[in-house]
């Protein structure tokens, strides 16, 4: 069932999907090398990784029901690579804050994540992301086990708290928010009810997330 392609095709179409990944960032940087960020770059820039951490970061949870949904076997081969670039500009996004916002102020940083809720959400579903971004390797995979899996799932976690960023930071316009809120819902759904068939079927493979 699905799409089978050869092994040279799922090397140029993931080498593809590389490069695509990358388009934002590019896009950003010339942006900014031509000055060409508005009158705010700096909330320019913070937007932007913002947007691509969140669209990234539900790819990669898309990956398991898109599989399951279309037969497409080798999907899975691709989620490494969009947790990745979820973490990379999650990483760029508080990086941007960090540096050009409070100067690297540990004090100002730690002040801001206990007393601004945006920012404390923000930072927990970065701080989640770090250890997955570690130990998604096959030989990490081998060498946690079962633990993997189980800690691996705290992806959904990151995925509530980064819309729940989002949420918060835009306070009146919430509709792109909310249209990725209502995609993690679906996401959510479906692992949800992926777990309740596996009960019943004990020839149902594991889910990873």
């Amino acid at each position: 069932m699905g799409w089978n392609p050869g092994r040279g095709q799922l090397a140029a179409l993931k080498a593809g999907l590389f490069a695509l990944a990358l388009v934002p960032m590019v896009q950003l940087v010339w942006r900014a090398l031509a000055e060409a960020l508005g009158a705010n770059p700096v909330e320019a820039v913070q937007r932007s990784t913002g947007w691509w951490a969140l669209f990234f970061l539900l790819a990669t949870l898309a990956v398991t029901p898109l599989r399951r949904w279309t037969g497409l076997g080798w999907l899975p081969g691709w989620r490494r690579m969009l947790g990745l670039y979820a973490f990379f500009y999650a990483a760029a996004h508080f990086t941007t804050y960090a540096w050009l916002d409070v100067w690297f102020d540990p004090e100002a940083i730690l002040k801001d994540v206990v007393k601004r809720p945006f920012i404390t959400v923000g930072f927990a579903a970065l701080v989640i992301m770090i250890p997955l971004a570690l130990t998604s390797t096959r030989g990490m995979q081998r060498r946690l086990g079962r633990r993997w899996r189980s800690l691996h799932s705290a992806v959904y976690a990151a995925g509530i708290l980064g819309v729940l960023h989002f949420w918060w930071l835009v306070k009146r316009d919430i509709r792109e928010p909310l249209a990725f809120g209502a995609v993690l819902a679906v996401l959510l759904g479906a692992r949800l009810l992926a777990r309740r068939t596996a009960k019943g079927s004990p020839q149902a493979a594991p889910e990873n997330k």
